[in-house]
């Protein structure tokens, strides 16, 4: 009786801890004033500093990539090709892609079916706040998101894309104060 007894102080205060709730995200904090990335999202977005322009995020943006071995062998100007259109982009529309083999290859290696994601591409976008003022964003498809649609991905085709999503967000984080 007293072991019984004994089990039952030991196993009832488990059961009673409160399990996380189910619609809460996993968060993976990233740190330096950024947001936490949402692990169950393929895009992570992260405000731009007020004080810096288009012109300065894609000068900083082409200067970083570079000095991380990184090309950018893409843009896509969605916003531009909207207004040939006779559409209103309302603000800056566009997409560029960013490579870096050094860090991509074992993904490519190990599962050739994930060059479908390949370049990696950042979106330069405003939007507006709720008084309808625009602001400028930075939006990254996530390679390890991206690699979930990765039928048994192998552990070095892991580890490459959390380095890879790791480097842009390095990218982002300082492109977006306008550093060089």
């Amino acid at each position: 009786m007293r072991h019984r007894l004994a089990l039952l102080c030991l196993i009832l205060p488990l059961g009673l801890q409160a399990a996380p709730p189910a619609n809460q995200p996993h968060l993976r904090v990233i740190g330096h004033g950024m947001p936490d990335v949402d692990l169950d999202n393929a895009i992570y977005e992260v405000p731009v500093a007020a004080n810096v322009s288009y012109q300065d995020l894609v000068d900083s943006l082409k200067s970083l990539s570079e000095g991380m071995n990184f090309v950018s062998p893409a843009s896509f100007p969605i916003g531009e090709h909207m207004k040939l259109r006779g559409q209103d982009p309302q603000g800056i529309k566009e997409v560029r892609t960013f490579c870096n083999l050094s860090m991509g290859t074992e993904i490519i290696l190990d599962h050739p079916e994930f060059l479908v994601f390949a370049p990696c591409r950042v979106a330069i976008y405003e939007k507006p706040d709720a008084q309808g003022k625009r602001h400028l964003y930075l939006g990254l498809d996530r390679p390890t998101h991206d690699l979930k649609n990765i039928k048994n991905p192998t552990p070095r085709a892991q580890a490459s894309a959390q380095q890879l999503e790791d480097a842009l967000i390095g990218l982002l984080e300082k492109a977006r104060r306008g550093d060089f």
